[in-house]
Parts: C-alpha cells; sequence; structure tokens
C-alpha cells in the first residue's frame, strides 16, 4: 500500500523523497487501515448477547448519531447523522449497539443507500421488531469539492421495515421524532 501511495504521489508530480512527504506513505496507509477497518471487524463480537427479552413496546429511537464513511466511488469522506427506531416485539439491544453496529458498515467503502439499508437488516433480523425505521444524512465531499461543487447539500436515505413502512401513524412518528420532514403526511 506504501508503494502505491509513492505511485500516486509521483502521478500527482509530487516528489515521495521530499521530506515533508517521507512518511505521507506510511501515514495514508494507516488511515486507510482505520477508515475501513468494518472489513476486519467481527458483527458477532458486536451482536453476540446485544439483544435480550423484554416486554416493552415503547419506540427506541437513537438519534443524532453521527458516522463517517468513504465514498467508493472517489475514495473521498462522506459524513453526517443518524436516526434508528425501533418498535419491540419483545427483544431488546442495548442503546450502544446502534452507533456499534452503524460504524461497522460505516468504516468500509460505501454508498449511502447500502449503508442505509445494511443496518436497517441488521438489526431487522437481530431484534425481528413490528418496526423499525432508519434515516442517514450525510455531506458527500465527492459532491462538495469536486463535480457539482454544491456546498451545503445533504443527501437523505431511508429504510424502513414492518408498521414503519405500513402504518403512516407509526412512521409519522418516527420521523417527527427524529426530527425529519414527512412528506408523506
Amino acid at each position: 500500500m506504501e508503494e502505491a501511495v509513492r505511485t500516486i504521489l509521483k502521478a500527482l508530480g509530487e516528489d515521495p523523497d521530499r521530506p515533508e512527504l517521507l512518511r505521507t506513505p506510511e501515514r495514508v496507509r494507516e488511515s486507510l487501515l482505520d477508515l475501513t477497518r468494518g472489513y476486519r471487524e467481527s458483527l458477532g463480537d458486536i451482536l453476540d448477547g446485544a439483544a435480550f427479552e423484554d416486554p416493552s413496546q415503547a419506540m427506541v429511537l437513537v438519534r443524532d448519531v453521527p458516522f463517517y464513511s468513504l465514498c467508493e466511488h472517489h475514495l473521498l469522506p462522506f459524513f453526517g447523522k443518524a436516526h434508528v427506531a425501533y418498535i419491540p416485539a419483545g427483544r431488546l439491544v442495548g442503546l450502544s449497539k446502534i452507533p456499534r453496529l452503524l460504524e461497522h458498515f460505516a468504516r468500509r467503502l460505501q454508498v449511502q443507500e447500502r449503508l442505509t439499508e445494511q443496518v436497517a437488516d441488521t438489526l431487522n433480523a437481530t431484534l425481528r421488531p413490528r418496526g423499525l425505521g432508519v434515516v442517514l444524512e450525510a455531506t458527500h465531499l465527492c459532491m462538495v469539492m469536486r463535480g457539482i461543487q454544491k456546498e451545503g447539500s445533504v443527501a437523505t436515505t431511508s429504510a424502513l421495515r414492518g408498521n414503519f413502512l405500513s402504518d403512516p401513524r407509526a412512521r409519522a412518528e418516527f420521523l417527527a421524532l427524529a426530527g425529519v420532514p414527512n412528506p408523506l403526511r
């Protein structure tokens, strides 16, 4: 990986032997390994034993969870916040597991749409809730720094399962609590 970074620096017209750049290949390697650590983590380590039986039927919402990922098309960051909610059907998960799950999938080369679905599908399979919703709002540096160059733009994706998909009232409650406008009212 470090040799590849040296090659990139040369292709950009830089001298990788310049004193200020000598450690850049090593730093880029360390950075990329950290930013993509989700490939080397075990999902089982995050979720094994995380769900437990409980009769609660109250909606559980974890909102404004920050996340950072790398766009798989440009290797540029996208970042934002996630809102995740579910209505239990006899099973709960520790609240900290939701951000950990998001982080697990975000720390890979990604597209926002897939990241949203991965979080929703994994929680849905783990909890089998009556309803589940995931909304991600993100700024993509590939849209801000290059290409269209539209600073301030935010991409929003959502994945709804169960009664968040079929019941307009449940969906509206989730979106209102998450602070996301509901266009289906």
